[in-house]
């Protein structure tokens, strides 16, 4: 199993989502979560910056610029969805990824707050 550390990158770039009220509050997660055609389509006109910036964890030992490096996606490149950070947050629990769960947790509340 995958090791993951929490991205600050990503933390950040969702709060700054959140406070600007760049989010959707009700969707299926299942639809709306990239796909990899839709991350490829990212990647070709933003930076992998840019594309870490949507993924709270970072898997250990992978290297920077792969796919692989990145976990947890928590938006659609767009807004973050609230569901997003539920799954972000259960598949970490799961997994016992403690920092990324709690990471979410607390992205999932500051979105509860903000959108009350």
């Amino acid at each position: 199993m995958a090791s993951y550390e929490v991205n600050p990158a990503a933390v950040a770039h969702a709060e700054r989502l959140i406070d600007a009220r760049q989010y959707v509050l009700q969707s299926d997660w299942g639809t709306a979560q990239p796909r990899a055609a839709e991350e490829n389509a990212f990647l070709e006109s933003h930076s992998w910056d840019e594309y870490a910036a949507w993924h709270l964890g970072l898997t250990v030992g992978a290297a920077d610029e792969t796919k692989a490096r990145y976990g947890f996606v928590y938006g659609d490149f767009r807004r973050v969805h609230r569901m997003g950070l539920i799954s972000c947050h259960y598949r970490a629990a799961e997994w016992r990824h403690k920092e990324i769960e709690l990471a979410a947790h607390d992205l999932l509340q500051r979105l509860d707050s903000v959108s009350a």
